[in-house]
């Protein structure tokens, strides 16, 4: 180049800052959790609005809640709209936030293997609790009411009821629900503390939160008590547990699902006060409700709590860490 080459120096053009607006609802990890959550439950709760309006339209005879035991039929209508639903409403948030559907809970590498776990597990635990009740003459077993093929039919049917009971509960309780507030809340705890535990912290800060909101979800269900409403509180926390472990709701899933599937059909108990058709065993509890669980069925007695103490060691043998401890992101 010649000396009397001439070089023109161009300042560089300063990034526009984002607007004042932009940054109420985005953060540095995409659309503000507070905002997300709002938005999760406007629509869920205007798509429930809809379809209950709709259902009342079409089948005025079942607007209120079973009179008695509950039908296979309620069972499918009532558990399958809460789970397409949720279902529905996760996927319009993963759309928003530009995040995979996978880290709400469902993405799993294991899913199947953690599933059947599950499956086994919340057989046998229920199975525990049943003849701990029995053999201390809490629990009488009166009868069997089904007899050849109808016990393999009703079995089947129930059991994939009850798989849509865990998937609507278990996705709305600890999926896009809970993976959200703690982020927010790992956010939170990040700026104040400046701790690296801080998604941790917001995991079971969430976990506490909406495992009692899932305790006190049960209040309105006839023939439930505070010790039933205690061990829904306990359970959820467990189901936290093995997310926390696995990253992924799939061992809950399984649990929850043979949990309610041997106390209502394999063993004719109630759950949570609730009683199904077509059960296999007729039963009926004897005794102080705190100790048989009363009305309430086994998880209204404070032996579950023994039982829930177990299944949180079975999570700690049987499930170890398969994700980053303090990261929030799960089953990607």
């Amino acid at each position: 180049m010649s000396h009397d080459a001439t070089v023109t120096l161009i300042d560089p053009i300063p990034p526009t800052p984002p607007s004042v607006l932009r940054k109420v609802f985005i953060g540095k990890d995409g659309l503000r959790a507070g905002w997300g959550l709002l938005i999760f439950i406007a629509i869920f709760a205007a798509i429930a609005f809809c379809v209950r309006v709709i259902g009342h339209k079409l089948y005025p005879s079942a607007a209120g809640a079973p009179k008695a035991e509950i039908s296979p039929a309620f069972g499918y209508i009532a558990e399958s709209v809460n789970f397409l639903l949720t279902l529905l409403v996760t996927w319009i948030m993963a759309k928003i936030e530009r995040r995979p559907i996978s880290v709400y809970g469902f993405g799993d590498r294991r899913k199947l293997s953690h599933f059947l776990a599950g499956l086994a597990w919340g057989v046998t635990c229920l199975s525990l609790l049943v003849l701990a009740l029995w053999k201390t003459g809490l629990l009488v077993i009166d009868s069997r009411l089904l007899f050849g093929s109808d016990i393999f039919r009703y079995a089947a049917i129930w059991l994939l009821a009850f798989l849509l009971v865990g998937l609507a509960e278990e996705y709305l309780t600890r999926g896009y629900l809970q993976y959200t507030l703690t982020r927010g809340l790992a956010g939170l705890y990040r700026w104040i503390f400046k701790t690296p535990h801080s998604a941790a912290l917001g995991f079971w800060t969430s976990a506490i939160i909406f495992s009692i909101l899932f305790g006190l979800g049960h209040s309105t269900n006839p023939g439930e008590s505070p010790i039933g409403l205690l061990s829904a509180g306990l359970a959820a926390m467990v189901f936290c547990f093995s997310l926390w472990r696995t990253g992924s709701l799939w061992w809950a899933v399984g649990f929850h699902t043979a949990w309610d599937w041997a106390q209502s059909f394999l063993y004719g108990v109630a759950d949570s006060g609730l009683m199904v058709q077509h059960h296999l065993l007729a039963t009926h509890p004897v005794g102080k409700p705190i100790l048989s669980g009363g009305t309430t069925g086994p998880e209204g007695s404070i032996v579950v709590v023994a039982v829930l103490v177990l299944v949180s060691l079975i999570i700690v043998i049987t499930l170890p860490r398969t994700h980053d401890r303090d990261t929030p992101e799960r089953g990607i």
